[in-house]
């Protein structure tokens, strides 16, 4: 079983910065190459991928709408996974997950080979 609990999430305005993170527990999964992704859900859309990384850190892909501007890391000190998001836009404003899949995967990957999910933070860029 694994728990995820996301923070970072809060009100900022288009062109700042806000840092996700994304604390695991329940399992030696760190250890193993699985897969930690980011999704976001604006009201009335589908989730939509985000980034995802391997728990070896090895970065895997991001989603076009996010290239270039987030970041995503894993802090080994913390035990995290995070997600810097730099140049906000209103258009990012959503409900960001943090979601865990056992084995490796590709960016991309649709949400529902997702097997654990955290709570979700509200990230909201006003303009």
């Amino acid at each position: 079983q694994v728990q995820l609990v996301e923070s970072g999430g809060g009100l900022v305005q288009a062109g700042g910065s806000l840092r996700l993170s994304c604390a695991a527990s329940g399992s030696t999964f760190f250890l193993n190459s699985d897969t930690i992704a980011w999704f976001r859900q604006a009201p009335g859309k589908e989730r939509e991928f985000v980034a995802v990384i391997r728990t070896s850190g090895s970065v895997v892909g991001y989603g076009d709408s996010v290239k270039g501007r987030f970041t995503i890391g894993r802090d080994v000190a913390k035990n995290t996974v995070y997600l810097q998001m730099n140049s906000l836009k209103p258009e990012d404003t959503a409900v960001y997950y943090c979601a865990f899949k056992w084995g490796p995967t590709a960016a991309g990957t649709p949400s529902t080979s997702y097997s654990y999910w955290g709570q979700g933070t509200q990230v909201t860029v006003s303009s």
